[in-house]
């Protein structure tokens, strides 16, 4: 029979997981048109309604120096090492002045693309050595990985139409058809190697279709 301390912790475990992920980094990802922004802020609404500090924010960016750099990203022509040492001079100082703090004092961060982009652009879409982008990985993080992953998966001829409905494009955008396939098919590699952490949405449906789909990875993990 339990005793009184192990009920009070079976109770404070359920609330817990009724409450929502604190202290958690979930990303989420997808090529560009995928939808991925509409949900986001329907996902920090969802933990702030239970009393969690949640922190939404972006990469390339997220502090002043990131932020910087993303502007130079997405509108500067430049090699993919170029690319790919950018970013991760972003990710560190995102991490550090952010991220960290954030996870420490318990909140939710919930970020609008990590390093899994980095391998599906600048690995898949570029075609750039996969170990190398591994190393600085190793050197930038230190073994920080999200605790879970939201894959919006989309047909690239799709999400091209998307774009082109929605906005005018900038330097990656502007890229063909057959960059953002190698792009899906990156992120495709790096979910299999991580099942565990990614969850696969099909992005092709409408909004409140994605939704449910949403609430179920969601839900399925307690949050």
């Amino acid at each position: 029979m339990n005793g009184p301390d192990q009920m009070g912790q079976a109770t404070a475990t359920a609330t817990a997981a009724r409450s929502g992920p604190a202290g958690c980094f979930v990303t989420v990802e997808g090529i560009d048109g995928a939808g991925k922004t509409t949900h986001v802020e329907a996902i920090a609404q969802r933990w702030a309604g239970r009393g969690l500090e949640v922190l939404r924010t972006r990469e390339p960016g997220g502090t002043a120096l990131a932020e910087a750099l993303r502007e130079l990203f997405l509108h500067r022509e430049m090699d993919a090492l170029t690319e790919a040492l950018m970013v991760f001079a972003a990710r560190r100082d995102h991490l550090v002045k952010v991220i960290e703090p954030a996870l420490a004092r318990g909140a939710v961060v919930l970020c609008d693309r990590f390093t899994d982009a980095t391998f599906a652009y600048q690995g898949g879409g570029r075609g750039f050595d996969l170990a190398v982008l591994g190393q600085l990985e190793a050197w930038v993080q230190q073994g920080r990985q999200p605790d879970l992953t939201l894959w919006f998966d989309l047909d690239p001829q799709v999400a091209a139409r998307r774009r082109a409905a929605a906005r005018a494009a900038d330097r990656l955008e502007a890229e063909s058809i057959h960059f953002f396939a190698r792009v899906r098919a990156a992120y495709l590699a790096r979910c299999e190697a991580a099942p565990g952490r990614f969850a696969r949405l099909e992005a092709g449906g409408t909004p409140a279709q994605v939704a449910l789909q949403i609430r179920a990875v969601l839900e399925q993990r307690g949050w």
